[in-house]
């Protein structure tokens, strides 16, 4: 087993539905986790599927629910915003953006290939500090309430398998691979350092 617990990290692109659910399962269990977003901006659906409405990453999850009660309180409620806003409002102040952010982490999930590319191409261009390996996996997740609980049960169950490995290095892609055969989806994975 590994001497600490393993500290992970999931990121989407707002920090909104789908890391924010994995971040709530992985917390329940007992992981060390944290959850980001990569986007310039956090974007919630709008009134159009093209005019999305804008927050930035330091607007508190309460003021968004607030902002969003104002304008069409019906309409996300009905849509689940607000439920997302509330349950993320139980978990941490605000999002928060992955760049930003300089913890270490043992495991970085992804949520779709567009988040992953990002999460690789920032720890690349990171100054190394420690020359530490961090594991980044995608796991394939559309952005909905439903596909976000799936998923997230997904990564809890690679995490739980992490963590009773003996030796993590040469047990995850073993994970992986038991992963793929039981989900039907594959997973990308590359190791980054600090």
């Amino acid at each position: 087993m590994p001497s600490s617990p393993l500290r992970v990290a999931v990121v989407c692109m707002s920090n909104m539905n789908r890391s924010m659910e994995a971040h709530s399962i992985l917390m329940k269990k007992g992981f060390n986790v944290k959850s980001f977003g990569v986007g310039s901006c956090v974007r919630l659906p709008g009134r159009a599927g093209n005019l999305p409405v804008v927050y930035d990453f330091s607007t508190t999850y309460e003021q968004m629910s607030k902002d969003l009660l104002r304008k069409d309180g019906e309409r996300y409620r009905s849509n689940g915003v607000l439920h997302i806003l509330g349950r993320n409002e139980r978990i941490k102040p605000h999002p928060e953006r992955f760049q930003e952010c300089r913890d270490p982490f043992d495991v970085i999930f992804t949520c779709q290939e567009g988040v992953y590319d990002r999460v690789v191409a920032d720890l690349c261009t990171r100054e190394q500090e420690t020359c530490q390996p961090v594991h980044v996996i995608n796991v394939d997740i559309n952005d909905t309430l439903e596909d976000a609980t799936l998923g997230s049960l997904i990564i809890c169950e690679l995490c739980q398998g992490l963590q009773q490995a003996d030796d993590m290095e040469s047990s995850l892609a073993e994970l992986l691979l038991a992963a793929e055969g039981k989900t039907g989806r594959s997973f990308l994975h590359t190791v980054c350092f600090y």
